[in-house]
This record gives structure tokens, sequence and C-alpha cells, in this order.
């Protein structure tokens, strides 16, 4: 006899032992019908994890009847039933008569179009009259033998399920048979090596419950490192790892001098508008840059009149922009729009030491922090995202020495295979966007950008004219996305995040695809 349902795990266990001291073999869904799925899987996991048993875990999808398919096997199918009602009338019946006769205009509907289509009734004039003395009901016939499991055949499940009589839902079964230590009764297991066990010596004939190494632990509620943070970390290894120093790039609030005109974006530049930057309104302007500490011997003044002097006419080669360049412009405080600023501050920084020899030092450089855009939020924007940027100094720098540093530092990622395209850049000539083959996507997407820092910018910070900087950057929100498989950077930043996501996630590895 099947169980109740309403056996606790223990009384479960012995009740499954028993059924197999009978069978090698037993079926959960015949012997346990009634039991919960949790119960049955808590009881065989207990018995398995002692070697009691052992057990199969079967899914197949079981068809049950639609409320409409058991009304068909309590009174025959729609069309049988329109051929009896037509059948019964000697001189046949009209549709109106028809649909009175039966009582249900959805059944006489469907009931027609199916008896047509099977001839076993026709229209005559305006009355609808029997072809045939009798009919087999096929549809009442499969859907009992269904209902009494006496059938699987895929064609007539398909085409029952077609007609919307049937659905179908998952059923999950056990075979259960005898494990290697089965035994009619669970032997009681100690928990715990005592001293009383340890100095009475029964701890020789005891028998111990075994670790379950596969149970999880009770959650902590720990914090989580963000999957931005995580990336994070592994772009700053394969900086370190490449010999670069990290710049400090918390200063969020930059002069327009040191976000754009330093770096030689002209002050009619698009970017510089208010649909592209965000201003400050409280300061609304910085002082000129001034030296920071009182060692520092900088003339700041004059490299603040070299750059008006570029822009304006032209210098160190260049013509300039030819405009009448604005001081107020220049120091007005904004959100910083790109981490390039600080690049910029470290290379004047840079000018100012000595090497061996005397001559400004090689240097790499390399910082991953937040800028900001007035952007517009959708699914790949957001109005702040986070900058991966370097820059390496030195002598004797070329163009194709830039291309192979590049393919050195993403190969680092495991990303391989780099296209190059010719882009522009205020501040570096020349300047190249960087490509490389999505196998996700099936396309070729832009990773990052790149160039070889102007002359002209150079050279007015007092930097060598022979060193060269090239400088390259990407997004940290892009390749977190790509490693995550996530779609919309609204659920990586924001209030849509799934706390969820951020716990579990584990750490990335770039340089694992």
């Amino acid at each position: 006899m099947a169980p109740t349902g309403t056996s606790s795990t223990g009384d479960l266990t012995s009740e499954i032992l028993q059924a197999l001291s009978k069978s090698d073999q037993i079926l959960s869904t015949e012997a346990f019908a009634q039991v919960p799925f949790d119960s049955v899987k808590a009881a065989l996991d207990r018995l398995s994890a002692r070697s009691m048993v052992t057990y199969e875990q079967i899914e197949r999808d079981e068809a049950l009847l639609e409320p409409e398919a058991e009304n068909i096997v309590s009174h025959g199918s729609h069309e049988a039933r329109v051929f009896e009602a037509v059948r019964k009338a000697m001189g046949g019946l009209s549709i109106q008569e028809l649909e009175t006769e039966i009582g249900d205009k959805t059944v006489t509907k469907l009931g027609q179009g199916k008896a047509f289509k099977e001839k076993w009734i026709k229209k005559d004039g305006s009355k609808i009259v029997a072809l045939v003395d009798s009919i087999h009901d096929v549809t009442r016939d499969q859907l009992r033998m269904i209902q009494e499991n006496k059938t699987r055949d895929g064609k007539i499940l398909a085409d029952l399920r077609k007609r919307k009589l049937l659905k179908f839902q998952k059923v999950i079964s056990f075979k259960i048979s005898k494990g290697p230590k089965y035994a009619l009764e669970i032997v009681k297991e100690e928990t715990d090596l005592t001293a009383e066990m340890l100095a009475s010596g029964s701890w020789k004939s005891a028998t111990f419950k075994p670790y379950n190494f596969n149970a999880l632990g009770a959650d902590q509620h720990a914090g989580s490192l963000h999957p931005l943070g995580k990336v994070r970390q592994e772009f700053r290894q394969i900086f370190f790892e490449m010999g670069f120093t990290e710049m400090p790039s918390t200063q969020y609030v930059e002069s327009g001098f040191w976000n754009f005109d330093a770096l030689y974006v002209p002050q009619q530049h698009p970017a510089r508008d208010l649909q592209d930057t965000f201003y400050i309104s409280d300061p609304k302007t910085a002082g000129r840059p001034c030296p920071v500490s009182p060692d520092d011997k900088q003339d700041y003044n004059e490299y603040f009149e070299n750059v008006r002097q570029v822009h304006e006419n032209g210098k160190y080669g260049s013509i300039g922009y030819r405009y009448p360049w604005s001081e107020d412009e220049s120091l007005r405080l904004v959100l910083r729009t790109h981490t390039t600023a600080v690049s910029a501050a470290m290379l004047y920084k840079l000018a100012a030491l000595e090497g061996p020899g005397g001559r400004c030092p090689p240097a790499r450089y390399f910082s991953i922090d937040r800028v900001f855009r007035n952007e517009s939020v959708d699914a790949t924007h957001l109005c702040e995202f986070h900058q991966v940027e370097g820059v390496i100094a030195d002598y004797g720098l070329t163009l194709g020495g830039l291309m192979e540093f590049m393919e050195t530092f993403f190969a680092k990622m495991s990303i391989t295979d780099l296209k190059f395209k010719p882009a522009y850049n205020p501040y570096t000539e020349p300047s190249m966007e960087i490509f490389s083959y999505h196998k996700g996507l099936n396309k070729l997407i832009e990773i990052g950008n790149s160039g070889m820092f102007r002359p002209e910018m150079l050279e007015t910070m007092g930097l060598p004219k022979d060193l060269r900087v090239y400088g390259f950057g990407l997004s940290l929100e892009r390749p977190t996305m790509i490693k995550y498989g996530i779609s919309n950077i609204r659920e990586l930043l924001g209030h849509q995040v799934d706390i969820n996501f951020i716990k579990k996630n584990p750490a990335v590895r770039l340089d694992k695809n």
C-alpha cells in the first residue's frame, strides 16, 4: 500500500528500506505516489549519504487532459455530438435548430467543421443531413487512452495538443536500488567525538556520521565586491605586470584648462557644450594652475601662456586654431569628461624630473576611474562610466611600436586579431581606433582608442623634443558586460541592479575566455 503522505523523513526512510527488502528495485511514483517530491528526495539523500541506497532521477513529460477534453470523454467529441443530433432528426436540422439541440454554440461551430471534413454530414438546401448510419468517435477514444496511460503515440499527442485538448507537465520520479551498505535499519551515528568516548574506548565501535562536503554553509551576509571592481582589479594587475605606475585620479572636478585646453580641444568644440559636459554652478571657475608644493619650481604661468599661444596663433610647429582664446572659458569648472586630464597633469610633472644624464626619464602611467558625460541614458549609455587609460613616455617610440604594444596588452585579456582604423583626436596624431572580432556578436566591435600625443602638446609642457608618448584608453563597463553576459548597462550600475547578482557572481579572469 502506498503511504498517505503524512510520513516524516525518518518514517519514510524505513518504508523505503522495507520496500527494497521485497524488490531489488522500486519506482517512487509507484511505491510512494502520494508522498510529496521534496520528502522523497530528502529521505533518499539521507539513505544515499550512508550508501544504503542508490537512486536515479527520471524526468518525463506527462499529458494531462484540459477541461474541454474531460468534457469530451464524458459526452463525446464535438463532431460526434453534431452527427448524433443530425442523425436523430430524420429530415435533418437547420443551423439554428442544431444549435438549439446541442445547446452550445462553440460545440456546434467546431463540431460542424470536423464532421463535414470526415464526410459524416452534408448540406442539403437549408438543412444539414447525415451521410452515414454510424461513426467511430476516434477523438474520445484517444483521450480515454491518454487518461488511462495506455498510449504515448507522439503524433496523437501532438495533434490533440494542437487542438488545445492536452497540456504537459514535467513529472520527476526516482528509480531506487539497494546500496552497498543496505540494511533494514539505519545504524545510529555519532556526530561528535567526545572525551567520554575516548576514556571508555567506545569510539572504537561507534559509527560516525560522515561529513557532507556538498552541504552549503550558512549565509554570512558578508559584503561583496561589485563586478566592476573585480574586472578593475584584473586590469590593474595587467598594468602592474607591464611596469606601469598608477596615477592619482580621485579629483572628479577639473578646470576646463586641464580637461580641454591642455589637450588642445578648441573652445568651440561641440564636446564643450552644455549638451555634452556637466559644468559646476558653485563655484563656477578655478584659479590659474599654480605650484602644488613649495618645492615645485615649474613656471605654471609660462605654461598657461604657451597653451594660449598654441590655441590662438600656433607654436612649436603648429599653426594653431586661429581664434580668440578666452581665459574665463579655460578656468570654468567641469566634471571631468575623461581621465586624459589626469594624464596631461602627470606628463607636465614628468617634465620637471631629471633622469640619467639630466634628461627627462621614461615613464609608464595608468588610471582606472570615473568620468562624466551629459548623455541620454539607455541600454548602453550612462551619464557616468569608468575609463581605463594608459600612457607610455619614452624615446624613439613609433606608431608600429604602439600597435605592437596594443596587441601585447589585449592578448593578456585573450583578445587577439586586432584591427586598427585611422581616427581623429585633438591631442593625438596619428590616432587609431582599435577593433576586435567578437564571436558572440559575429562582428568587429570597437574596444579602444589610441594615438601618439601631439608634439606641440608635449613641448608646451617642457618635455624634450625627441620624447614620444603613447596614449590609449577603453571603457571598463564594456568588457565587464561581455564577461558577465549583461546586455543592459542599467543592470550593472544604478538602482536596477540585482543585489543577488552582485553577491553570487565570481571574479572573472580577463585572460580566460
